[in-house]
């Protein structure tokens, strides 16, 4: 099956909608040091779409990890669980910031398995938002 690359309007679609953010880790864009990624969230080698109900702005990190999953083995009770999906989804369902805002604190089996799979926690990110505390910036508001 060949991939279908989403067109110009559709990626700029993708990320005004995502307020220029990892709709996984909710990493800033203009804070990223690599080009953030439109990604699958069904995967095309599962029957996904390039159409904007599909589509999500990722950072690379987040998209590397995800790859082709849609599932995983929830750690808390080891029953496969969705990962978090953000067309049909809501971020503050599932996460939570930590009381200082520098981690992603699960709240349901989808944001456990999502949290562990994407390593929403990674070294990198805690430290960027860190920083991104100190100017006002992080926690985002949605």
């Amino acid at each position: 099956m060949r991939r279908q690359r989403p067109t110009q309007r559709q990626r700029l679609a993708v990320l005004i909608r995502a307020g220029h953010r990892c709709e996984y880790c909710r990493h800033p864009l203009a804070f990223s040091s690599d080009p953030f990624e439109i990604e699958h969230i069904i995967p095309v080698e599962q029957g996904g779409t390039t159409t904007l109900d599909n589509l999500a702005l990722s950072c690379r990190g987040c998209n590397h990890l995800k790859h082709t999953l849609t599932d995983a083995l929830d750690p808390a009770t080891g029953v496969t669980a969705p990962l978090f999906h953000p067309r049909r989804q809501l971020w503050s369902t599932h996460f939570q910031w930590s009381f200082d805002a520098t981690q992603v604190l699960a709240l349901t089996a989808t944001g456990r398995v999502t949290l562990e799979a994407l390593q929403l926690n990674r070294e990198g990110l805690r430290n960027l938002r860190r920083a991104l505390i100190l100017d006002g910036s992080h926690p985002p508001d949605d």
